[in-house]
This record gives C-alpha cells, sequence and structure tokens, in this order.
C-alpha cells in the first residue's frame, strides 16, 4: 500500500495546492500540522534540510519540497485527471503564470501582510497590477472567458496553483485597509474564483477567511519590523 504524507500548516496557500491535488486525485494521505510561529517540528526539518520550509509531501518515505514541484510530482506519478496541458506551448504557459504568482503575486501579498506606511502602499498597487496580469493571462487561456478555468474545460494546474489565495482575500484587505475590485476590474477573475471555490476538492482545502485573518495578525506582530 501506497503512503501518502503532507507536512504543512492549513493557513498556507502553498500546502492548500497539496491537499487540493491529492484531493483532485481522489488520494487518501496522512496530515501532519506545523506551527511555524513556534517551533519548526523535527519530521519537517528532517525531511526538507535545505529550505526547512512547508509544504513537503512524503510519498513511501521520499520527501518532495516545494509546492508546484509537488503538484507536477502528483500529476506525474498518478495518472488520473491530468492537472498540466497536453500541448508543450500550453504546460510552459501554465508554469510560467504559477512561476508570476510565486515571485510577483505572493510577494506582493507579503508586502501588504508585512510592511506599513508606504511600503505597504506600494504593496498594494503591486497586487492589484499583478492581479491585473492575471485577468489578461485567464482571459487568454480560457478564450476570452468562454471557458470556466485557466486550463480550459478541465480544472487544472494554474487553477490550483491560484485558488488558495482566495482564502488570502479577506486578510489583505482588512491589513491593507483597501478593496480589492474584483467585480469592476477582474471581473473573468471574479466569476473563476465563485465558480472555483465551489468544488468540493476545493472547499476542503480552504480555511475560513477570519482563521487567516488571526493567523496574518500573529505572523505580523511577530515578523513586522518596525
Amino acid at each position: 500500500m501506497e503512503q501518502v504524507k503532507v507536512i504543512s500548516t492549513l493557513v498556507s496557500p502553498f500546502g492548500m495546492r497539496v491537499l487540493i491535488g491529492l484531493e483532485e486525485k481522489g488520494l487518501k494521505y496522512e496530515y501532519q500540522e506545523e506551527d511555524l510561529l513556534t517551533k519548526k517540528s523535527d519530521l519537517l526539518l528532517q525531511k526538507n534540510p535545505v529550505h526547512k520550509k512547508l509544504p513537503v509531501l512524503i510519498h513511501n518515505g521520499q520527501p518532495i519540497c516545494e509546492s508546484l514541484i509537488i503538484l507536477q510530482y502528483i500529476d506525474e506519478t498518478w495518472d488520473s485527471n491530468q492537472f498540466l496541458p497536453t500541448k508543450p506551448y500550453d504546460r510552459a504557459l501554465a508554469r510560467f503564470w504559477a512561476d508570476f504568482i510565486d515571485k510577483k503575486f505572493f510577494e506582493s501579498a507579503s508586502r501588504i501582510v508585512l510592511s506599513k506606511d508606504e511600503d505597504q502602499e506600494q504593496a498594494k498597487r503591486d497586487m492589484l497590477e499583478n492581479l491585473k496580469a492575471l485577468e489578461g493571462a485567464l482571459k487568454e487561456m480560457s478564450g476570452g472567458g468562454s471557458l470556466p478555468f485557466f486550463n480550459g474545460k478541465d480544472f487544472g494546474f494554474l487553477d490550483i496553483a491560484l485558488i488558495p489565495f482566495a482564502a488570502w482575500f479577506h486578510t489583505f484587505e482588512s491589513m491593507g485597509n483597501f478593496k480589492i475590485p474584483f467585480e469592476s476590474g477582474y471581473p473573468l477573475l471574479d466569476a473563476w474564483v465563485k465558480r472555483c471555490v465551489e468544488r468540493e476538492n476545493v472547499k476542503k482545502a480552504l480555511p475560513s477567511p477570519d482563521r487567516v485573518l488571526e493567523y496574518a495578525l500573529q505572523m505580523r506582530k511577530k515578523y513586522l519590523v518596525n
């Protein structure tokens, strides 16, 4: 029998990716919750000694780290319900925008939580620009919005990479004291979010917005440099 274990924390958007991926494949797994605000577990340090970060997937004793790499591993290991598109160009496009999410979108999101004053104001402007870029990507990849997902007709790799941040939008707005104009500014993303969060496998993985906000406030208190 295959053994699959996930080490993560429920509020981590990167950990949510892994859980959604496993649920989409219909896989059974063991889950270990980490509290990164206190002390990292010995298992985490043992299985990810290089970065010491979450999430970690352990498959038959072998660790796989970094959420996008884990998603691709899950997709390649279990054949059913493929995440990545079949055409090489479409696969490259999905990987490009997933990388954009991790490097550009997440960076601006982090600064909203962990900065203040003008730094936070710039982070908010950057996030809105990044959402504009993602709106354009969704328009291109979904046939102008005629198809429901980034992957076209099927919920796939890029959808899994981005949708966990839906659980964080309330936190970004609350901590940044602003409103993300989804309906007026990003109508395709707005409809896409509403569509994705109704999927049972997404519902299972996303924590409540209030829980995320509570965690983010604790993180800000611990890590914000005055």
